[in-house]
Parts: C-alpha cells; sequence; structure tokens
C-alpha cells in the first residue's frame, strides 16, 4: 500500500494494474492528470468525451490519445454512450465529464444543466445496465453547498444549494446520484460515491476565468497579473490531491462497498487562501525561478455572482481513511511554476508530470 504524508493510506498501484478503468471528461485538464495517473499504474483506460476544451491542452500535449481508449462522446448521448459502455465493459467508473466553468454557466445555462445534470444520469443509467462495474465516483465540486458566507467549513451533510447555474447543477449531480442509489444500487453489487473537491490547481490548465492559467497567460506575454476578487478565499489545492482520494475511495468501495458515501476533498484551513494571497505566491515563485517581476492588479470587472468565503470541512475523509493533504499551497505553486516554466521553454512536460506524479505518491 503505497503511503502519503505521515503514513496515511492513500491507495495501491497495484489495485488497478489492468483494472477496465471508464473516465468521462478524461480530454480536460483534471481528465489529462487522471489518465497519467492510471497509465503509470498499468490499468486499461478508456476515455469517453468531447474534443479537448482548450487549445491549447494538456490532453494533445501528453500524447494521451495515443496511450489509451480514446473515445469522442457526449454524456448526453445516451445511445452512443450505452454502446461504448456494453463494448468495454468497465469494471471502474470515474464520471469527470462537465461544463465546469461558473461565467460560461451563466452564458449557456441550459447546455450546463443538459450536461452536468442529464449527463449524470445516462452516465448512472449507463451503469445500472452495465453488470461488470463494481465502483462508480461522481466528481462534482465544493460549490454544491448553499454557501451561506460562514467562516468554518462546509461538511458533507449540510443543504445542496448551489446560487450560479454550474454549481446548482452539480447539486443537482448530486442529487441525482443518490436517487440511483436508493432506488438501484442498493440492491447490485456496485458501490457509489460522490467527491466534492476544492479548487483545483496544477500545470497544464489552459482554461478560461481561471486564476493560475490567467496567471501563466501574463508570464507569457510579460503583463501584469489581472485579478478580479482578490479577497475571494478558496480551498486551492494540487490537482494530485483529489485524484488520490478518487482513486482511494474507488478502490476502498470496490473491496467494501461500506466505504461508499459522499466526501469533501479539500486542504487543509491554513491552504484556504484569498485569491490575492494566491496569486502574490505564484509571482514569488515565477520571479525567484524565472527571473522578472510579475505582479497583479485588482481589476473587478462587475462580472455574475461568485462566492466571497468558501471552506470545506474534510474530516470525513480524514477518519474513514485516515487520509491528510499531501502537498501545501507552496509546494503546489512551485509544481505550477516547474511545469509552467518548462512548458515556455519547450522542455518535456510529460517527463515533468510522470516526476511530480512520482514525487507525490512516494513511486
Amino acid at each position: 500500500m503505497k503511503m502519503a504524508a505521515g503514513g496515511k493510506r492513500m491507495f495501491d498501484f497495484s489495485f488497478y494494474k489492468n483494472k477496465r478503468i471508464f473516465i468521462t471528461g478524461h480530454t480536460g485538464f483534471k481528465g489529462a492528470w487522471m489518465c497519467n495517473v492510471l497509465l503509470m499504474a498499468g490499468a486499461d483506460v478508456t476515455g469517453y468525451a468531447l474534443k479537448p476544451p482548450t487549445d491549447p491542452s494538456l490532453f494533445e500535449i501528453c500524447r494521451l490519445s495515443k496511450r489509451l481508449h480514446s473515445i469522442e462522446g457526449d454524456v448526453r448521448d445516451l445511445a452512443h454512450l450505452k454502446r461504448v459502455f456494453h463494448q468495454t465493459q468497465p469494471e471502474i467508473v470515474i464520471h469527470m465529464a462537465a461544463q465546469p466553468i461558473v461565467r460560461e454557466s451563466y452564458q449557456n445555462p441550459v447546455y450546463t444543466y443538459e450536461t452536468n445534470v442529464m449527463g449524470t444520469v445516462n452516465v448512472l443509467e449507463c451503469i445500472r445496465q452495465t453488470t461488470s462495474v463494481r465502483s462508480v465516483i461522481n466528481v462534482t465540486t465544493d460549490k454544491v453547498y448553499l454557501n451561506k458566507e460562514w467562516a468554518w467549513g462546509y461538511r458533507e451533510n449540510e443543504e445542496l444549494n448551489g446560487h450560479d447555474p454550474y454549481s446548482n447543477s452539480k447539486s443537482c449531480s448530486e442529487l441525482v446520484t443518490s436517487s440511483y442509489i436508493k432506488s438501484f444500487f442498493m440492491d447490485m453489487d456496485v458501490a457509489v460515491s460522490t467527491a466534492r473537491a476544492g479548487n483545483v490547481i496544477g500545470g497544464g490548465d489552459f482554461a478560461s476565468d481561471r486564476i493560475i492559467p490567467d496567471c501563466i497567460r501574463a508570464a507569457e506575454k510579460g503583463e501584469d497579473i489581472i485579478v478580479r476578487n482578490p479577497f475571494s478565499v478558496r480551498p486551492y489545492e494540487h490537482v494530485l490531491e483529489p485524484i488520490a482520494v478518487y482513486l482511494m475511495i474507488a478502490q476502498q468501495q470496490y473491496m467494501d462497498k461500506a466505504y461508499a458515501g459522499c466526501y469533501n476533498v479539500g486542504p487543509d484551513d491554513a491552504d484556504c487562501r484569498t485569491t490575492g494571497e494566491l496569486v502574490t505566491l505564484f509571482c514569488d515563485k515565477w520571479n525567484k525561478v524565472c527571473g522578472g517581476n510579475m505582479k497583479w492588479i485588482n481589476k473587478h470587472d462587475g462580472g455574475p455572482h461568485e462566492a466571497n468565503f468558501l471552506k470545506l470541512d474534510c474530516s470525513k475523509l480524514k477518519s474513514v481513511f485516515g487520509w491528510e493533504p499531501r502537498w501545501n499551497v507552496e509546494t503546489t505553486m512551485e509544481k505550477i511554476v516547474e511545469w509552467s516554466a518548462k512548458y515556455m521553454t519547450d522542455a518535456d512536460v510529460s517527463d515533468c508530470m510522470e516526476k511530480q506524479i512520482e514525487d507525490f505518491f512516494g513511486i
């Protein structure tokens, strides 16, 4: 069993060797990191997703389409999804496909709900009709909670009622999953969990309207970083933190259905930072490694509502699995700057990713 910092359990790489894993949304930022981890573990990976959502994209940079069974498909297309499930007969399903951007959800609410709600329905319906599936993780978000802007972290039993269309659609995805568990999966040999992750950051994120990609783009252009909400507090964590948790839960509930449930995945309180603090840390790390004088400016653009204060209580995850976060925000930023600097100098970022994965998991 591989160990996290402090000797705590993460997951056993050998468990995933030759396991048939089905990942929706594998062409996205988090999906690409997930695929790299599973390929290093020797898993038989099938990905189902639209084309990469950004250009450039981490999925294409890593040439992942040549290293796994990659299928272009839309989770809104139930008939096609059913055919792929029937052909691949997965043992473990990790549902990550989503429209994940808050601002985009205001511009395209119907598409957001179709993807995030009916997409989840379609995936669960395919699982219901595929007897090979033993373990399922539905990846949602910390934004599923009714945000009361209070100073303590939300627990898994708090009210689900996200404000904006993205957050609300993910709340609906949680409710859909709960209904399928109670209506169908309780009587089947399949364990289903939802995982509510904090703000995920890492090398290779090229999305719009995300703070770290905005920092990297500013660094490439030699411009000041524009920060819209510098005083908003978020639970920032390296992308490998939630990926490790998803795989840990998927493994444990595969072996014992009693581990299935809803879990928050976020950093300790000390790493819940304001956006301004995070960007200051980026500037400090970037200037130290790459030189220059990166800095940021506060420029609110009057955009739509976004939460000001959001933290997660992860005591359930710690209690059930003995889990602890591995990388604090300072280490996380060092890894982001390392990856980004290599990308901007045309160095081998795939090798950098593998070394970061090896470092994180201690392999």
